[in-house]
């Protein structure tokens, strides 16, 4: 059979298949399109494989990539994955990692900053490129602008582009050692400097919660629970009715940083809280006020920072309360740590020490939640229980 040439190429209107020779064909489509299709054996199975658009693939370039698959094919590799390999981009590659991880990550939240990151950071860069181009050098490029005036976000970038790699590595995207492995050695050293939480001193507290009592609205009512429990933002946020049965509050670890559950004695404060609330949500305790298409959702993440400003509250973070509790905990109620530290759901000891370390001290807990929740709304009973 004889050759196509580049005018018969461009002549040929007829629906069908033109071969080239060496199992290169141009295939015209029913409406006059027309593409490149390699027919070989792959592993000892017939397989065609296209390769392009005859209107972006010329025949000297069809002829090239076909001789070079074939050679693929004929040395026992899977010439598709060599092609696939070739035609990832990096951005591809990524988005790729972050729709297969997704599922596994507790919220929306750090789903959408995974992503946003490399947005950010990397795709302007490198996202254009194919991944198995890449090498140690591009990913310095992106690191070093980050790595000394935000090196968090810049840990936190270098970990998601070796998860990239790890996977294109598997894949078969990339060959050779993933190039974020030993980067660290290229970049200069940065100082660790501990940033605390700002905090509310425990003793301005009871003031606060008596000014917040004043408020109107469900983010004021949402945040004396969040103190009275001393939980987290988004575990306030969060919490269901489904998960409160009597005076005990049991938040599933699907909600919980350490993803495992933890049971939270309800003071009669914070109990009376609930009682204010009931009836707002069928399944949230706290619902935004505006619903979604599902139906009720929870209150924005910075739903309590518009609350602060509302009031004049300037130098505090929800979380801080948290650390508001843990001095009150240690200096007014002088509570055991293993205690204190149970009612923030922290670990506490090394892993021997856990093991042993069955109970979760809830009645305990219960002790102090109540005196924290009495204190905090100006109660003056004394602490006398706790060193029982």
């Amino acid at each position: 059979m004889a050759g196509l040439t580049v005018k018969r190429v461009s002549a040929l209107s007829a629906p069908g298949m033109y071969g080239d020779g060496g199992g290169l064909y141009l295939r015209v489509g029913p409406s006059g399109g027309k593409s490149w299709i390699l027919r070989t054996f792959v592993h000892g199975r017939r397989r065609s494989l296209g390769l392009g658009s005859a209107s972006l693939v010329g025949l000297a370039e069809a002829r090239q990539e076909a001789t070079k698959l074939r050679k693929v094919a004929r040395a026992g590799g899977d010439p598709d994955t060599i092609r696939k390999r070739q035609s990832f981009t990096f951005e591809e590659a990524a988005r790729k990692v972050h729709a297969n991880l997704a599922p596994t990550w507790k919220n929306a939240h750090h789903s959408a900053e995974w992503l946003s990151s490399l947005n950010r950071y990397a795709f302007a860069k490198i996202g254009s490129r194919p991944i198995d181009t890449l090498g140690a050098s591009d990913v310095l490029d992106v690191l070093s602008p980050i790595w000394t005036a935000k090196p968090e976000t810049a840990k936190r970038v270098r970990q998601r582009l070796g998860v990239i790699f790890d996977w294109a590595k598997g894949a078969g995207h990339y060959q050779g050692d993933n190039p974020v492995t030993g980067i660290k050695r290229a970049l200069p050293s940065v100082k660790p400097h501990v940033q605390h939480m700002s905090a509310m001193a425990w003793k301005d507290l009871p003031d606060f919660i008596i000014a917040l009592g004043k408020r109107e609205g469900l983010s004021a009512l949402t945040l004396q629970f969040l103190i009275l429990t001393a939980t987290r933002s988004g575990e306030a946020r969060g919490a269901r009715w489904d998960e409160i049965e009597g005076a005990i509050w049991t938040v599933p670890g699907v909600r919980m940083k350490r993803g495992k559950p933890h049971r939270i004695p309800l003071s009669p404060e914070a109990l009376a809280v609930l009682d204010k609330v009931r009836g707002l949500g069928a399944g949230l305790v706290f619902p935004a006020i505006t619903k979604s298409a599902d139906g009720e959702r929870e209150q924005s993440v910075n739903v309590f920072r518009a609350l602060y400003k509302r009031m004049g509250k300037d130098g505090i973070t929800t979380h801080g309360f948290r650390s508001s509790f843990r001095d009150w905990a240690s200096e007014a109620a002088h509570a055991q740590r293993e205690v204190a530290e149970g009612a923030l759901a922290h670990t506490v000891g090394d892993a021997v020490e856990r093991a042993y370390a069955r109970s979760d001290l809830f009645e305990r807990r219960r002790v102090l939640m109540d005196a924290w929740g009495q204190f905090a709304t100006g109660g003056t009973e004394t602490l006398a229980r706790l060193h029982e």
